[in-house]
């Protein structure tokens, strides 16, 4: 199930609408709010608002106004209301909404920005224009069937620690003498990738394969640059994991995370999504060659600015991909000494929060 859905907090169901609810928490990055519900056949809009309050006169102040329409042409649109002034609109018209379908709607609270995926497909940001500290109640509008309302705190990681769970980093001085910087440079459409922060922080040991959200650019971070090349503490085998966890940079490409053989320099998975053609690129490269592509997908993950969880699973066969909890892709083993596999690479166009394995 998408992130950790599975646990929410604080669920309402089948609350009477209109709704105005309090939120029982401070909105922190990390912090997931899960609508579950049902547009019926004769809507002609709905609206979730995160509001500072729930005074009608004068009216609070509307942090984040979610609007799906349906009476001239379908489409969501986006505001602020402060002052009892309506901001700019924005208006997206790719709307996952249809009449008498069900919906499950992710609001993602991080540190500049709102995202949204509904059914499990990321579908907006949405940049503060009020701080998400000042938002203490949630109101749903409109015409609209809603089974449950929960949420995913963020509190429990709020760890202090900031070594990178199973992982060592390979200094950059390293990278050149063990020969990680001969490896193949044609790796899709990406051009040299300037260096960049990149932030570890790891919650502690514990092994559970639902995805949980890092609290964004914890403060306590360690200071990188891409490339990020680590060596796994334990080689690759049937039930390792591991998660990386970013930022996709506006202006994207593409970018590409590689596992790798430091014995044979080869490459046993290479994810190379491409934002500009919207391709999410498998391949392998094995004795100093490329393989064939991969590339049949059901729907693309990425999208510029946005945040993501990527977990890779390794199965006996394959290697299992998912992305923000939604399961993505499969890719069948061409590589088959699988604890030969212990060196991990990512480069490209994000911006690199945390990376775990386990």
């Amino acid at each position: 199930m998408m992130l950790s859905l599975n646990n929410l907090q604080n669920v309402t169901y089948n609350p009477v609408i209109p709704y105005v609810g309090t939120i029982p928490e401070q909105l922190e990055p990390g912090t997931l709010i899960v609508i579950r519900g049902h547009v019926p056949c004769d809507s002609d809009r709905f609206q979730v608002d995160l509001q500072c309050g729930s005074s009608v006169k004068p009216r609070a102040d509307v942090a984040f106004h979610f609007n799906p329409r349906f009476k001239w042409s379908d489409c969501i649109v986006c505001n602020t209301l402060k002052n009892e002034k309506w901001g700019w609109e924005e208006i997206t018209y790719d709307t996952p909404f249809k009449k008498e379908k069900s919906f499950e709607i992710v609001i993602m609270v991080l540190k500049d920005k709102f995202q949204v995926a509904v059914n499990g497909k990321h579908i907006l940001l949405y940049a503060h224009r009020i701080s998400p500290g000042k938002i203490d109640t949630l109101g749903i509008y409109g015409k609209v069937n809603i089974h449950s309302v929960g949420f995913s705190f963020s509190s429990d990681l709020r760890s202090t620690q900031t070594s990178t769970l199973e992982l060592t980093e390979i200094s950059k001085e390293n990278v050149q003498k063990s020969g990680t910087s001969q490896f193949p440079s044609n790796r899709g459409d990406i051009s040299k990738i300037v260096p960049r922060t990149v932030c570890t922080k790891s919650k502690g040991s514990t092994a559970n394969h639902g995805l949980t959200c890092a609290k964004i650019l914890p403060t306590n971070c360690l200071s990188k640059t891409l490339p990020f090349v680590a060596r796994l503490n334990s080689s690759m085998g049937p039930g390792r994991t591991v998660v990386i966890k970013g930022e996709v940079n506006t202006n994207a490409k593409g970018f590409n995370v590689d596992l790798i053989s430091g014995k044979s320099k080869d490459i046993a998975l290479h994810l190379n999504p491409r934002l500009n053609i919207k391709a999410f690129v498998r391949n392998s490269f094995l004795h100093e060659s490329w393989g064939e592509e991969e590339r049949n997908i059901t729907s693309f993950p990425f999208s510029p600015g946005m945040y993501f969880e990527m977990i890779i699973y390794c199965d006996v066969r394959e290697f299992k991909v998912a992305v923000n909890g939604v399961h993505s892709l499969e890719y069948k083993h061409r590589f088959k000494e699988l604890s030969n596999i212990d060196t991990l690479e990512i480069d490209g166009d994000i911006h690199l929060l945390e990376v775990r394995s386990w």
